[in-house]
């Protein structure tokens, strides 16, 4: 494994400090986790915040482990400070897609509830109170109403979606690298691995389990997603711009 990097060793530090903080601090969830916009506990920083927080040690420990393997690879190549910026941006784009496909699955089942006579004001003055009305289950379906009741009081925490953006760019400049997978007896190649696993957690995610955590309603796979394709956004832009210095006008 390549020496760990001066980014990502700092990374893994404010990791650590936070994680640490969070257990004897639990209180500091309801602040520093990401909410619902609509939420009265959301705050504008928990978009960056939610980064350094984790649900519990094998969480933070997978995390923080993909993020030394791939990082220091990464940062050994393009620097401290387009490492770091490339790392937030992930984060970023992966809570505003978990974010907007979480508001397109609320807004519908708001509506439904709206169209069969409960008012608007009544439905968000219970939630925000961390109450329903039984009486919602009667109009929409099971799972409508879990990723409805999910999306408004749930939380996001962790650095998964900024990791997928490292695996992804991992995958973009080093193709023909070979993983070594548990549980999978031979190595595999960065270019089959991480559609892989997008693949499959993406695939999981609709069916409301998860690949890597402990179950969920399916719309929280769509972090993962976010920070994949921001990662490849990226990628994409920097291959296609490289030589623009270079080039005559």
């Amino acid at each position: 494994m390549m020496n760990m990097t001066p980014v990502v060793k700092q990374l893994l530090i404010i990791n650590i400090i936070f994680f640490i903080g969070s257990q004897l601090v639990p209180v500091s969830y309801e602040y520093l986790a990401m909410f619902f916009p609509e939420n009265p506990h959301f705050g504008g920083w928990q978009p960056i915040t939610h980064m350094f927080m984790h649900g519990g040690i094998m969480h933070i420990a997978f995390n923080m482990f993909a993020m030394v393997s791939f990082g220091s690879a990464l940062e050994h190549f393009w620097g401290g400070k387009k490492f770091l910026f490339f790392y937030i941006s992930c984060g970023l784009g992966s809570a505003l897609l978990h974010t907007v496909v979480n508001y397109y699955s609320f807004q519908d089942t708001l509506s439904a509830l709206m169209a069969n006579g409960f008012q608007k004001d009544e439905i968000l003055k219970l939630l925000s109170e961390g109450k329903i009305d039984t009486r919602w289950q009667d109009v929409v379906s099971v799972s409508q109403f879990s990723a409805f009741t999910d999306a408004y009081m749930g939380t996001v925490v962790g650095a998964s979606g900024a990791i997928y953006g490292l695996l992804t760019a991992f995958a973009f400049m080093f193709p023909n690298a070979e993983l070594g997978i548990m549980f999978i007896p031979i190595p595999v190649k960065a270019k089959y691995f991480v559609p892989g696993i997008l693949a499959i957690d993406l695939f999981l995610g609709f069916r409301g389990s998860s690949l890597f955590g402990s179950g969920g309603t399916g719309i929280a796979h769509f972090a993962h997603i976010g920070g994949a394709l921001t990662g490849f956004l990226i990628m994409w832009y920097w291959k296609k711009n490289q030589f623009n210095s270079n080039r005559w006008n």
